[in-house]
């Protein structure tokens, strides 16, 4: 799979004052990772968010959002938001403030 850069973009200005955040290649897509925890990500043209298993579903309620289901199996606690659901600031900026919240919640990495 491939990731449209200038989504990827967008979310490395997105993420560029948070310290802690680090880029990857992953899933054929870009990862971004907080506390080397993946929290975003770009496949396609779409966002990946990790909100975890307690707000998926309040996740996927939300206009333009479907499992994560890269593999044909669905991840529980990872969600696709569609370029119309990411389009204003705002959303994007609330998109990626989900998953630094849920990986806030993991326990620290060595």
């Amino acid at each position: 799979m491939a990731y449209d850069e200038k989504v990827a973009e967008l979310l490395r200005k997105a993420f560029k004052r948070r310290r802690g955040v680090e880029e990857k290649n992953m899933f054929g897509g870009v990862a971004f990772m907080y506390r080397r925890y993946m929290c975003a990500g770009v496949i396609d043209d779409m966002i990946v968010i990790r909100v975890g298993p307690d707000e998926y579903e309040n996740a996927l309620s939300e206009p333009h959002t479907r499992p994560m289901d890269f593999t044909g199996k669905p991840m529980k606690g990872y969600v696709y938001v569609e370029p119309k659901g990411y389009k204003s600031e705002k959303d994007l900026k609330n998109w990626i403030e989900s998953g630094i919240k849920f990986v806030k919640t993991l326990p620290p990495k060595n």
